[in-house]
């Protein structure tokens, strides 16, 4: 399998949170910021991908890419999309994308506060939401993007034997979105802690969590 030297590229310092504004739907707001993702309804997608055929797999919250890039190495037949909030992000895996010429991966500016309209429904083999912003104060708590509509969204655009992987070391935020897919019922859950039923690549904070031996939960939700 192709891999990537990623100390070609030096990332650049990037806040780990974005104006609090964007993790909300546009629609919700009296003045929209110049920093909010464009929203998007249609995509083309012969401008992302090589083949112009739609993406197998989306990664929302891609952040740095390390998981989206090494998946779309690893599986060449398969296009990747990620979505990411944070435009300085997007930019730079971007960059890395065009240097080393993978076709099929691609990545947005973009807030799935807004759902997934240019997704077309039942298309996505997998979605994956990995370790995303805990938000633990009650107050932020309206800024995490897993809601009850982005798993109506999810639900739709999943295949009939698609799933939705979901990665957190953050005990409060599992308990949160177990009770939402619970609450969604759209969903069958399975708790995975055996490496060979997950994926073999890692993102960049799983990595850290098992320098650190943090512990994390890995879920596969299957669509029901």
């Amino acid at each position: 399998m192709p891999s990537i030297d990623w100390s070609k590229y030096r990332q650049p310092r990037i806040r780990h949170h974005t104006n609090p504004q964007v993790y909300l739907p546009q629609h919700q707001l009296h003045v929209v910021p110049p920093n909010y993702p464009p929203l998007i309804e249609q995509i083309a997608w012969n401008e992302y991908f090589a083949d112009a055929r739609p993406p197998a797999l989306l990664d929302i919250g891609c952040g740095m890419g390390r998981f989206l890039i090494e998946y779309a190495l690893a599986h060449p037949t398969e296009n990747v999309l990620g979505l990411e909030v944070r435009r300085p992000a997007v930019e730079w895996v971007a960059g890395v994308l065009r240097a080393e010429a993978i076709s099929n991966a691609a990545v947005l500016w973009y807030s799935v506060a807004n759902g997934l309209p240019f997704i077309e429904t039942g298309s996505l083999r997998a979605v994956t939401y990995f370790f995303p912003d805990p938000w633990f104060k009650k107050r932020h708590a309206k800024r995490r993007a897993f809601t009850l509509e982005l798993l109506t969204e999810i639900h739709r655009v999943l295949r009939q034997d698609g799933a939705l992987y979901l990665m957190t070391d953050v005990p409060v935020v599992d308990q949160c979105q177990r009770a939402l897919l619970a609450e969604h019922g759209g969903f069958v859950i399975e708790e995975i802690t055996d490496d060979a039923s997950w994926f073999a690549e890692q993102t960049d904070h799983e990595r850290f969590c098992r320098a650190k031996g943090i512990p994390y939960v890995r879920l596969q939700c299957t669509k029901r």
